[in-house]
């Protein structure tokens, strides 16, 4: 495993601190490592997003919507009514 040192204003380290002795973290590294995990997740997520939104603008032109028909099918799928 490598070591990182790095460096945070005297808030932030009291807030670490703080995070550990109320046993939400092991020490500050496990702490950092959470952050990181979550980032990763999060960027992850918004590439996910970005991808299926760039799919849905290359698939063309939705066409012409009927809203009414729209609602009976989520009803249908959601189990409210009958097909």
């Amino acid at each position: 495993m490598a070591t990182m040192n790095i460096s945070v204003p005297d808030l932030m380290k009291d807030w670490v601190q703080a995070q550990i002795k109320d046993g939400r973290y092991a020490s500050s590294s496990d702490y950092v490592r959470d952050l990181i995990r979550k980032d990763q997740q999060q960027r992850d997520k918004l590439a996910a997003l970005q991808a299926a939104i760039a799919l849905g603008m290359e698939s063309g032109d939705a066409g012409d919507l009927d809203i009414d028909s729209i609602k009976r099918k989520a009803q249908r799928l959601a189990g409210l009514e009958s097909p």
